[in-house]
């Protein structure tokens, strides 16, 4: 069997969406060595929209691709490397995170998760010809302008597709709702339900669900099956958008990263994931808002926070857990008095050793990153005493006879 390829990063972002895009502009303007992995198009969900008109900064709509492609143009013009594959398995054990591909083993030092995820389909016949572009949408608020006055479909009668129905009728002339349940029942909360049940533009088929869908190079019609009486109806509409439903690409990453019931990566507004080093941004993390707006956002944090991750590494290492000398780390905290106080005592009797000593300050609160590499329940006017590199003694009493007496038996 062929051995596969190792290669080193400082970053390997998993994903190439909006997300993983912005991220690795973030990591390569920070000099990082960063690798994009993506499986498939490179942009995600929002290269297959045909007009994207609300991002920010650009007035006149654009296609979907047009976007992506630039996204990724800035992120090569910073150095950031791609590769089209699938990863196939990850190790977020260690120091050294391990992401796997069929051919190459890639190492790195931070880890960004935007895999991303894709819209659940009905899989009803000929589905797959119509997809995104060709007349099947799963974003309202992408595509609702550009069904000004049309007949369109909605899929579904959950929250959102009741919600999205609801604001496609302020652009299209009528709103058709497939329903599998009897009459007036849906899946949303009860005020959502009322509203669309005394909307004048929406129309109801109750008790089906897509057969097929048929047309020449552009969607024309879905044919919906009566799941009570077998019957096929032949709708003529313009455009369908089907809410049944969204699949995050969180496969690989089961019993490794915290995910929730419906399978998304839960983080916290640092896109931390709870390993160090492993962050996760757009539409794969738990959010309420799928966006290419949002996935900016998202990817901006984690590339800052994998940049900071990787820094505040190589200081730990190198300047706070050093070997050269007996170490004297001072946790303190700048809104306590007596600690803060406390600073320039340690000081001058770390100086009295004649630089056989290494000190160095650590705020409690600037530094919980730092303080949490310890692994200790940190409280203000904590000594960490480090010898050879690690931890040799942990004490709160940070008197002068009792710092001494500790660093003189660290130095014997």
């Amino acid at each position: 069997m062929r051995e596969k390829k190792r290669e080193q990063y400082d970053v390997v972002i998993i994903g190439g969406g909006a997300a993983g895009l912005t991220a690795g502009i973030y990591c390569g303007r920070a000099r990082l060595k960063t690798l994009i992995i993506e499986k498939a198009l490179v942009g995600g969900l929002a290269t297959y929209t045909n007009e994207i008109a609300n991002f920010p900064g650009f007035p006149e709509p654009l296609p979907g691709l047009d976007l992506m492609n630039l996204f990724k143009k800035q992120a090569e013009g910073f150095g950031v490397k791609f590769k089209g594959t699938d990863v196939k398995s990850v190790n977020f054990e260690g120091d050294v995170k391990i992401v796997e591909t069929f051919r190459n083993i890639f190492e790195a030092k931070a880890v960004i998760v935007a895999a991303g995820g894709r819209p659940r389909v009905t899989t009803a016949k000929n589905e797959e010809k119509y997809l995104f572009d060709k007349g099947i949408s799963f974003c309202a608020t992408c595509d609702a302008a550009a069904n000004t006055d049309k007949t369109v479909m909605v899929i579904g009668s959950g929250d959102a597709a009741i919600e999205e129905g609801m604001f496609l009728t302020k652009f299209a002339k009528k709103v058709i709702v497939s329903v599998i349940h009897d009459e007036g029942k849906m899946d949303c909360n009860e005020i959502a339900r009322e509203q669309a049940l005394s909307n004048p533009k929406m129309e109801f088929k109750w008790n089906t669900l897509a057969d097929s869908f048929e047309g020449e190079e552009q969607l024309e019609r879905v044919v919906l099956k009566n799941l009570k009486t077998g019957e096929l109806d032949p709708v003529a509409v313009d455009t369908c958008f089907e809410f049944i439903g969204y699949l995050p690409n969180t496969e690989i990453f089961e019993n490794i990263l915290k995910l929730s019931k419906q399978k998304y990566v839960i983080t916290n507004e640092r896109m931390e994931t709870g390993i160090p080093g492993v962050f996760a941004a757009g539409d794969v993390r738990e959010k309420e808002l799928k966006q290419v707006s949002t996935a900016v956002g998202d990817g901006a944090i984690a590339g800052v926070g994998a940049e900071k991750y990787i820094a505040e590494t190589e200081m730990f290492e190198k300047q706070i857990m050093q070997k050269e000398k007996v170490g004297l780390i001072y946790v303190y905290s700048a809104i306590n008095a007596p600690s803060r106080e406390l600073l320039p005592v340690l000081q001058e009797t770390a100086e009295s050793y004649d630089g056989k000593i290494k000190m160095n300050v650590i705020d409690l609160y600037k530094g919980k990153t730092l303080c949490d590499r310890l692994s200790c329940d940190i409280e203000p006017m904590t000594i960490f005493y480090t010898k050879n590199g690690e931890v040799a003694a942990v004490s709160t009493d940070c008197s002068t006879p009792a710092v001494k007496k500790q660093l003189d038996a660290l130095l014997a």
